[in-house]
């Protein structure tokens, strides 16, 4: 494509996020499934999309949060060890099952698992060298993928009473950033789209240049945007909003009319750790026995028929189907940019925004669609342009200045999800850590021994706390006792050690055992909760253009 030809831009963003949970003190977690399941159904099947689009020369540009927690689990020695026990485990049972399907209407998907868990190894283990984050850096480093930062473990900043706690959940995010990508961060993804005006002023202080917002949150600002969401805005600080499109987000998102609820794909809901005789599958179940999940699945969704009635799934056919949407999310976004072209009289620039796990994780045919989506707009059309945000903003640097308002995801969109009567007991706990850690941090001003270590690891109890998968889950009803005895923990070991602090005897056996159970953040320091160090940014007057 020739660059200015084009009548509009297509910004697609991926969240990639979990919450951290690592358990050294367990050999075998039932929760650090999550990210082995994600490392095998989305992250290293993008990566593995990435290296295909490189080695035929398609260009494309996508932009993607990866979350500091998620960020630190990818670089763990333990969790690597752990997902290099699972993703063997898992080619083990496919090379059996690749021989007992032999002759059956389950031996093409039995193969086809067989085939993607070796060559996701062959990613991981040659490409990458157990460290997927190499992978990443490659592509940002090539200028195909811009990686964003998030809030430093998803905290909720809008529901953060103290300005230095909004503050350093910028910066520890801005400086983890920096660790593991060797620059530091252009934009970034706040946890759940969760804008609370003003807190802009800290992004701007550490540098931030860009971050993005539910609709609403652009569209009832003020003044009000004069190109809808079709083209980003400017705080009053000078940091550019980017604003979800609802139309190419339903496409996928919807629940009875989106893409992935097609018969030809795979279903979700039957898993060969239920289907299979039980002492042949026991060795790839958890350690209790129990039947559960195992991720190798071999139904098609089929319609609405019970799981005992869905029919073989065909990788051959589902693939076919993946290109065919594709095709159709490209014309689509044709026709949108034309008529938006014309009624704004200017190129419109289409922010499709979605959760990474959709691709790949729910919607196992989700990183095909994305390949035979690039393919297309780099082989089939001139209209619409891949783009990242900050490549439209170095291209577009004039741009309305207007207050965005309050806003969020979730169900209403106004931070009910994770402020609730089920929920709600949570935060006079975070707000009286928060407090405590401020006057914890304007107290004293030492990072040696203990005393200063002891500091630094309240500051990781509470950032831990305070992020806002624990409160979603408990709302939502999934994982909700493991979450509420991860926030009751977090709450537990701080003040332990704030009253072991304050009154100086500090116990370095416990401290050592607190430092090895929540590892992250090694280079975190205590003292970005100082109340002198948070910004005090004089705001320009919005523009009223």
């Amino acid at each position: 494509m020739n660059k200015g030809n084009e009548k509009g831009y297509l910004a697609l963003v991926l969240h990639a996020h979990l919450p951290f949970v690592r358990h050294p003190e367990y050999d075998d977690f039932l929760e650090e499934d999550w990210f082995f399941e994600a490392m095998i159904e989305t992250y290293l099947p993008l990566l593995d999309m990435f290296e295909k689009l490189t080695a035929d020369s398609v260009d494309f540009r996508i932009t993607m949060s990866i979350t500091p927690p998620l960020c630190n689990m990818m670089a763990d020695d333990l969790l690597k060890t752990r997902f290099r026990r699972y993703l063997h485990n898992r080619i083990e049972l496919t090379e059996k099952e690749s021989g007992r399907t032999r002759g059956t209407p389950y031996e093409e998907v039995a193969r086809m698992y067989e085939a993607k868990f070796k060559r996701l190894r062959l990613l991981w283990e040659d490409y990458y060298h157990s460290n997927i984050l190499e992978g990443f850096k490659k592509f940002q480093d090539m200028g195909k993928l811009e990686i964003i930062t998030c809030c430093a473990t998803h905290g909720f900043l809008p529901l953060q009473v103290y300005k230095e706690s909004v503050n350093a959940q910028i910066k520890i995010a801005v400086e983890d950033y920096k660790r593991h990508f060797g620059r530091a961060p252009r934009g970034m993804w706040l946890a759940e789209c969760a804008y609370n005006p003003g807190d802009d002023v800290y992004l701007k202080d550490a540098g931030i240049r860009f971050f993005f917002t539910e609709s609403h949150g652009i569209l009832y600002g003020s003044p009000r945007p004069r190109y809808g969401v079709y083209a980003p805005v400017y705080c009053p600080s000078g940091v550019g909003v980017f604003a979800r499109d609802m139309e190419s987000a339903h496409q996928v998102w919807s629940a009875d009319t989106g893409y992935p609820g097609d018969p030809v794909y795979r279903e979700f809901y039957r898993d060969l750790g239920y289907d299979l005789d039980y002492d042949y599958v026991k060795p790839y179940l958890h350690s209790d026995g129990v039947r559960r999940n195992i991720g190798v699945k071999y139904n098609a969704i089929t319609g609405k028929v019970p799981l005992d009635k869905k029919a073989p799934y065909s990788p051959a056919r589902a693939l076919e189907k993946a290109a065919a949407h594709a095709g159709n999310f490209m014309f689509n976004r044709q026709k949108q940019i034309e008529h938006l072209n014309g009624f704004l009289q200017k190129k419109p620039l289409i922010v499709s925004m979605y959760d990474a796990e959709l691709y790949g994780h729910w919607w196992y045919e989700g990183p095909q669609f994305l390949e035979m989506l690039f393919r297309k707009l780099h082989h089939d059309q001139a209209d619409i342009r891949p783009i990242t945000p900050m490549e439209y903003l170095e291209e577009n640097p004039d741009n309305q200045v207007i207050q965005p308002s309050m806003s969020s995801w979730g169900d209403k969109g106004y931070h009910e999800v994770w402020l609730n009567a089920g929920n709600d007991w949570i935060y006079r706990h975070l707000n009286k850590m928060a407090q405590r850690m401020i006057a914890l941090a304007n107290r004293y001003d030492t990072t040696d021994g203990v005393l200063g270590r002891a500091l630094n690891q309240c500051a990781r109890e509470l950032v831990l706390a305070q992020s806002s998968d624990w409160a979603f889950l408990i709302t939502v009803g999934t994982a909700m006792q493991y979450s509420s005895k991860r926030t009751k923990e977090h709450i537990d070991r701080f003040n332990e050690l704030y009253e072991q602090i304050k009154d100086t005897r500090i116990e370095e056996e416990f401290l050592r055992e607190l430092e090895w159970k929540d590892n992250i953040f090694p280079q975190i320091d205590y003292r970005i909760y100082k109340s002198s160090g948070i910004a005090h940014i004089k705001q320009p007057r919005a523009l009223t253009t």
